[in-house]
């Protein structure tokens, strides 16, 4: 059986896309990592950045994977809890290779069939936690590139989750149109009253 696990990453971030992975492991891809001295799979945030890189980089060499999205755009209309869904189902419908089993991290399915919901899946399933990696890798990078546009905001450090620094350069700097979501509260509250920087 085919099976692809998926994971997503950012839903509790004031700014910035939700990302979700989708990952199909090669057969012998744990052996693999065995092999070459690397760690094992596990949720993202349990590993460093540097050895996030490195599996991503075997991830993305050895296995079937794709990412998911939806931006700030679609999470303020259609809500978090949603948003993180439509990731996940575009991240399976953007796999190349059929499969017959979804597994997902958490305690709810998106609308995939064959779906199993499981939660800490990123700690005992080696293809969630490889999906995990994969989102997180992606919606990290997202977050430097955004630093290099915005470096007040102090991004590639905090990652757009909500920091003491994130939310006092809200304070002092205003929000960023088309990426910080404003159904969030600490965003709502505040772009009432400051001007965007476009």
């Amino acid at each position: 059986m085919i099976i692809v696990g998926i994971d997503e990453v950012g839903r509790g971030c004031l700014v910035g896309n939700v990302v979700a992975g989708a990952v199909i492991l090669d057969a012998n891809f744990i052996q693999h990592l065995q092999s070459l001295g690397l760690p094992a799979l596990t949720d993202s945030k349990k590993i460093s950045a540097k050895n996030r890189e490195i599996l991503y980089a075997q991830i993305t060499q050895k296995c079937q994977w794709a990412v998911g999205e939806a931006d700030a755009g679609e999470i303020d209309e259609i809500n978090i809890l949603q948003a993180t869904m439509l990731a996940m189902k575009r991240a399976a419908q953007n796999l190349a290779t059929p499969y017959q089993q979804v597994l997902v991290d958490g305690n709810r399915c998106p609308e995939l069939e064959n779906c199993v919901a499981i939660i800490k899946g990123d700690l005992s399933e080696p293809a969630i936690s490889a999906a995990s990696i994969i989102a997180k890798v992606t919606r990290d990078r997202q977050m430097l590139a955004l630093d290099k546009l915005h470096p007040q905001y102090g991004f590639a450090g905090h990652k757009g989750y909500a920091t003491k620094q994130h939310l006092q350069a809200l304070k002092d700097f205003g929000v960023i149109e088309n990426q910080h979501r404003f159904s969030f509260a600490p965003v709502k509250n505040l772009s009432h009253h400051q001007g965007l920087i476009l």
